[in-house]
């Protein structure tokens, strides 16, 4: 992307990719609204757009319509997250297939939780990681289009093995704050690599509240010998009930002072505020350092995730020369 904007802190530079990550819509009734925000963040032309899939494939019908309306009405490359807890290799293999054969040729590749009441040590399934399901994919691909000769340029006859296309991208999850099952910090980057030699190209980072903390991944991560880029994945969280539900899903406690203010703040604009600021703050600090761009985990609403880019001066590109002329 090659429009530039002016950052929190009055800077030009050239616009840095973002993403954006949707759930599929729990009932019909309610595509509509997530078709929507949908169209709005499109206009801030993203890199990509992921959606969410159940574990065992509970929402693969929704899923695979929120990506197919991705395809159909958007320029947006849409990206598919796959798991690996309840799945078989067949039914994996059957899941990336009929993924490609929509046109999908993005992933996000995720070990998964397992269902709830499910014995944490217990493997559900027998993919075992998501270096393994990486490979599948690119397995699925190359079963799909084999390679083929192409003739050499000047030489009558001859021909070589040609280029085989492979998924555009094979995204992976990347742990700044450690994952639950680690039993050091060296393991979430051995993690990493394991996933970057199976074949994949990008990691996305789970949610993290301090700069450092990403910052330390990645410094840590390339001493290891990881090269992919590491996203850094930031939500805007605008009320105290999403922060707490969020402290229960990842185990990440958050900033005391978050917690607090958005406590305190006495209604619903007064902490959305309050959760917009934080990341907003969050977003231009882990860029200013070198962050390839940014993953914004949206909840499936268009708000605050729009508000946090106008701060950071990376809204649509219309919006962005309308400020540029207004501050000259």
């Amino acid at each position: 992307m090659a429009a530039t904007g002016t950052d929190a802190r009055g800077a030009d530079r050239r616009r840095p990719p973002i993403s954006f990550e949707l759930f599929p819509p729990r009932t019909d009734a309610v595509a509509p609204v997530l078709n929507r925000t949908i169209d709005l963040l499109a206009e801030v032309d993203p890199a990509f757009m992921s959606v969410t899939f159940g574990a065992g494939g509970s929402s693969r019908d929704r899923s695979l319509g929120v990506l197919r309306h991705l395809l159909e009405h958007t320029e947006v490359e849409p990206m598919a997250h796959l798991t690996c807890v309840g799945s078989s290799h067949a039914e994996a293999n059957r899941l990336v297939r009929e993924f490609l054969d929509a046109g999908i040729t993005s992933f996000l590749a995720l070990r998964g939780d397992p269902p709830a009441g499910a014995e944490p040590d217990v493997e559900l399934g027998d993919l075992g990681s998501a270096a393994e399901l990486v490979q599948l994919i690119h397995r699925v691909q190359e079963e799909r289009e084999p390679f083929g000769q192409v003739g050499l340029p000047g030489l009558p006859g001859a021909t070589r093995i040609g280029d085989r296309r492979r998924p555009e991208r094979v995204a992976v999850a990347a742990f700044p704050t450690g994952h639950p099952r680690s039993r050091a910090p060296e393991q979430d980057i051995d993690a990493l690599l394991a996933k970057e030699v199976a074949g994949a190209n990008l990691a996305i980072t789970q949610l993290f509240w301090r700069a450092d903390d990403y910052l330390g991944f990645v410094e840590r991560a390339r001493a290891g010998g990881v090269t992919i880029p590491i996203l850094p994945g930031i939500m805007p969280v605008t009320t105290p009930a999403r922060l707490a539900r969020l402290t229960e899903l990842t185990g990440v406690e958050p900033p005391a002072e978050l917690s607090i203010d958005l406590e305190i703040e006495p209604d619903a604009d007064a902490q959305a505020e309050v959760g917009v600021s934080y990341a907003a703050r969050l977003a231009a600090d882990v860029l200013d350092d070198g962050a390839p761009g940014l993953h914004l985990y949206t909840f499936n609403r268009h708000e605050a995730v729009l508000d946090l880019l106008d701060r950071l001066g990376l809204g649509t590109h219309e919006r962005l020369v309308t400020e540029r002329n207004t501050t000259r």
